[in-house]
């Protein structure tokens, strides 16, 4: 259906949009004559700006209507890549990257909110699965974009591809996207802020703990998150509608499925982050061998992703995500101890298995996540939901980073294993918290 494309159209250049730009960071360097330690900041910018700014507008979106904040964060986030094409200098592309991580934010904040007023109940479970196979999808395509936009044009053009999709994406939205019930609640701006600090230190902080001459800096940050933090839910405890939705975390479902995916997110990303290392320093293989041997693994989410969808309309939500996670770190498990000289056959079959698991759980703890609060609180849910994919990613790579500074003098295989075997934990811990949510959701 036509609203759903103009859903799909705008996740996927927001998580195009967080990946791509890697593979182009080198060029980016060179042409605005900056160091690449200063670029990397071209990334970072992008993922506090989203993470920072989520919950304020899922809290939006309660407000004004989950469609006006989708269609303003796609505009923004629109008009910013152009920006970004278009900026001369670091400083300008830093800011231009801040706009259209908000922008993104606004896209991500809500858009499992308004499926829950496009599809009728009975489907609830499909429109989360048709989501959650365009989130794969991307996810798996953004370094294959970005190769294939530089092998014929310069760096601007990973941002201005945008301008068509998004315009197309903003006219289908606008004709087709519903209008949804508003809270007449008013903004919480000190919430906002207290937000921000927190969610802002924290990503920034765990960003520089894998670099051990940032790390006193990033613990001291990371510690600054945890005050603000604190201070940040004792006031939202105070308040009737919160922005941080502490009301929903009071339902044990709610809880234990944001738990999960948590878990699950962070152990996926230990897993993304620690192979390529494997592949390349370990078995000697080429960035391009790395890139095809680990392509099952998305692929396998994005064929799992829709029939995942259906069954938890027709099977309790979170048996199927314990099961999912379950065949996770099982796949994960054969991954830490493959033998010495692998075949591709045996990395391809353990990948599989890793990326069915992972997407016969996903779209069924969606499903949990934003049909086990309250209608008119589905936009609290629906940030809360992208947050914990966003704080599970950021806790992942942090996790691998510091094995791998703790590893410095071992050989390569060891923080590797080291990594593997930590997500397979992270795996376990999450299906133990998804089988304990003994009902399903609605």
């Amino acid at each position: 259906m036509l609203a759903l494309l103009a859903i799909a159209l705008a996740i996927s250049m927001a998580i195009l949009d967080g990946a791509i730009v890697n593979v182009a960071l080198p060029v980016m360097a060179k042409d605005l004559a900056v160091s690449p330690g200063a670029a990397i900041f071209v990334v970072n910018s992008y993922q506090i700006a989203v993470t920072a700014s989520l919950l304020p507008l899922a809290s939006l979106g309660d407000i004004l209507g989950y469609r006006r904040v989708y269609l303003s964060g796609l505009a923004v986030f629109t008009a910013a890549s152009v920006a970004c094409a278009l900026s001369p200098s670091l400083n300008l592309l830093i800011a231009a990257r801040i706009a259209q991580g908000l922008g993104a934010a606004g896209i991500m904040s809500v858009n499992i909110a308004l499926v829950r007023f496009i599809y009728p109940h009975r489907m609830i479970g499909r429109g989360v699965g048709n989501v959650a196979l365009v989130v794969a999808v991307a996810s798996a395509a953004g370094p294959t974009v970005a190769a294939a936009i530089l092998s014929v044009a310069a760096w601007p053009w990973l941002f201005l591809v945008n301008l068509p999709v998004g315009l197309l994406a903003l006219l289908v939205g606008s004709r087709t996207l519903p209008a949804t019930p508003r809270s007449g609640a008013r903004f919480d701006a000190p919430s906002a802020l207290l937000n921000a600090l927190t969610f802002g230190l924290l990503i920034i902080g765990i960003d520089g703990v894998g670099a051990p001459e940032e790390r006193g800096l990033a613990l001291v940050e990371i510690a600054g998150a945890l005050v603000v933090g604190a201070a940040f839910v004792w006031y939202q405890l105070r308040l009737p509608a919160p922005l941080l939705p502490v009301d929903l975390l009071r339902i044990p479902a709610f809880a234990l499925s944001m738990a999960t995916s948590i878990a699950s997110f962070a152990s996926q990303m230990m897993a993304y982050i620690a192979l390529p290392f494997y592949f390349q320093d370990v078995l000697r293989l080429s960035e391009t061998r790395t890139g095809f041997l680990l392509t099952p693994w998305p692929l396998a989410i994005a064929a799992m992703a829709p029939l995942s969808g259906r069954l938890a309309d027709r099977f309790p939500p979170g048996i199927l995500g314990g099961i999912g996670l379950g065949t996770m770190a099982l796949g994960l498990t054969g991954m830490a101890l493959l033998p010495p000289e692998p075949s591709a056959l045996d990395i391809a079959w353990r990948l599989t298995l890793c990326g069915l698991g992972f997407g016969l759980f996903q779209s069924p703890n969606n499903k949990v996540i934003i049909t086990s609060a309250p209608r008119e609180r589905s936009g609290g849910a629906s940030g809360m939901q992208s947050t914990a994919r966003l704080t599970g990613q950021s806790l992942g790579a942090a996790l691998v980073a510091v094995l791998f500074g703790l590893s410095h003098g071992a050989g390569p295989a060891e923080p590797v294993s080291l990594s593997l075997w930590c997500a397979v934990a992270l795996a376990a811990m999450g299906a133990l918290a998804s089988v304990l949510r003994r009902k399903p959701a609605g």
